[in-house]
């Protein structure tokens, strides 16, 4: 059985991008090297936002351009916000964003590798262990 694609979240990316020599990286390398990287919209949003010139914008989107993009679907917003109302009822408030994330690995059976521990809260989300 081949091992799951794991969605990558903006705060591993940041996490790993800003310290080239962390454990969290050499895991993204073999995540990477295996072929198990996924990115969703939103995720590639939030990091190319995030760049400071023209050059690192282009540089950044023709990088993630190799990943697989997820497709933020009517099931998927539908899946987040029932991710959001389930979690508003135990007075948990989570950014659209993440939970956006959430839906897509779990509408496509990924993992989520992820450094927020918004994550953590997340009923029946699968988080990659790295």
């Amino acid at each position: 059985m081949a091992s799951p694609r794991v969605l990558v979240d903006t705060s591993a990316w940041i996490e790993l991008l800003n310290r080239p020599d962390s454990p969290e990286k050499r895991s993204l390398d073999a995540l990477i090297d295996s072929d198990r990287v996924a990115l969703c919209g939103v995720v590639v949003a939030e990091l190319l936002q995030g760049t400071r010139t023209k050059r690192e914008f282009a540089l950044l989107r023709e990088r993630l351009a190799v990943f697989p993009l997820m497709e933020t679907t009517h099931a998927v917003w539908q899946r987040a916000a029932e991710l959001a109302f389930q979690l508003r009822r135990k007075g948990v408030t989570l950014p659209l964003t993440d939970l956006a994330v959430a839906a897509t690995a779990m509408t496509n059976s990924l993992l989520v590798f992820a450094k927020d521990v918004h994550f953590d809260r997340i009923p029946g989300l699968r988080l990659y262990q790295h």
